[in-house]
């Protein structure tokens, strides 16, 4: 579903390395791609795979690479070259469990710090989180349209049972829709012109008619190496401030409040799905609970959540790592609630678990 997704959304190069969980991604691309008039490419490594779809999309594709883990820490230096020179790309991340090589074949929600936090600056790397088939689907024409039009990378984070699980869908609920493409720079204009920072550049293909430079270095608007002049370091604000400026335009939640409930149950990804289950349940028995499901989160979505608090005492935060790295972002925006965690690596957590954090609140 990210491939067909991708596909729709007008991926025309894909380079990547196999690696389990991510290995699906890599031969539906393979499978996929060539057929219809797009390029996918085997590579010999995860830093050379990202690399040549980072190239590919300086010469003005629409381009995507896939990895787990041990990939995605081989990979951030260019993820940052990618921030740096403004190159929409899209990063299918598929966590698995544990540091280092990990757990190949076992889940986890272990990524999520290390997928947002991989670059020097504090700079904000747009990522949407699936938890169903469809949300591969449909945030992944999402994510493509990120990259594009605000030029920047995009993690389309997933994990081992959201991109290995087998669910069946309704072929007609695949909408036709597609990804918006990349601003074009006028004529003559620099590299990476804005009048202020909140500007998106427009993109001039690499190999064009018109000379493009491309450094990973600090660098004013025309693309030259600079230490530390006023325009540089106006280039560097602009890259955060870009995104920053539009949060409310990143925010996907879905929301589903109740009128009298005191808890909130906050998820994302595989876990939201268990959560989910949980608050029915809940409700069933007879508690007033309220849920939140967040599919974007970086930028946070600091207005969703600090609406879905209204009248809250306590907010249950489920997710698979041993400490709650969600929970820890969100937790400035919990003031004065009651914060609790459900935690657990090495298997999902279940409904009743959520369940049983819910009732002892009560």
């Amino acid at each position: 579903m990210i491939v067909e997704g991708a596909v729709q959304a007008g991926c025309k190069f894909f380079a990547g390395y196999p690696i389990t969980p991510a290995t699906g991604i890599f031969k539906g691309m393979v499978d996929m791609l060539p057929g219809r008039g797009g390029l996918a490419l085997s590579a010999p490594d995860e830093i050379s795979a990202i690399a040549y779809a980072i190239g590919a999309s300086l010469r003005g594709l629409k381009a995507m690479t896939a990895t787990s883990g041990p990939g995605w820490a081989l990979m951030t230096e260019s993820v940052q070259f990618a921030l740096m020179t403004e190159t929409p790309l899209v990063i299918a991340l598929v966590q698995r469990l544990g540091p280092s090589t990990g757990g190949a074949t076992q889940g986890a929600q272990g990524d999520v710090l290390l997928a947002e936090y991989c670059t020097s600056g504090g700079y904000t790397i747009p990522v949407l989180c699936p938890a169903t088939a469809m949300e591969c689907y449909s945030l992944a024409i999402l994510a493509f349209t990120w990259a594009e039009v605000y030029r920047t990378p995009v993690v389309l984070l997933t994990d081992k049972e959201i991109a290995m699980t087998s669910e069946r869908i309704d072929d007609h609920a695949l909408c036709p829709m597609t990804a918006q493409d990349r601003p074009t720079a006028k004529a003559g204009s620099a590299a990476y012109a804005f009048e202020f920072p909140q500007e998106i550049p427009g993109f001039r293909p690499v190999g064009g008619y018109e000379k493009v430079t491309v450094t990973g270095s600090a660098h004013d608007k025309q693309g030259r190496l600079q230490k530390n002049s006023p325009e540089t370091v106006q280039v560097l604000r602009h890259l955060e401030e870009k995104i920053r400026w539009r949060e409310q335009d990143f925010s996907v939640v879905e929301s589903d409040l109740q009128a009298g409930a005191e808890t909130l149950v906050v998820s994302y990804g595989v876990t939201s799905r268990a959560a989910l289950q949980a608050v029915v349940r809940a409700r069933a028995e007879g508690t007033a609970v309220s849920f939140l499901a967040i599919k974007s989160l970086f930028p946070v979505p600091k207005k969703a959540i600090v609406k879905a608090l209204a009248g809250i005492r306590t907010v249950i935060v489920p997710e698979e790592n041993l400490t709650g790295l969600y929970r820890s972002v969100l937790s400035s925006l919990f003031h004065g609630a009651d914060v609790r965690g459900v935690n657990k690596v090495g298997s999902m957590i279940t409904p009743g678990e959520i369940l049983e954090a819910v009732k002892e609140v009560q």
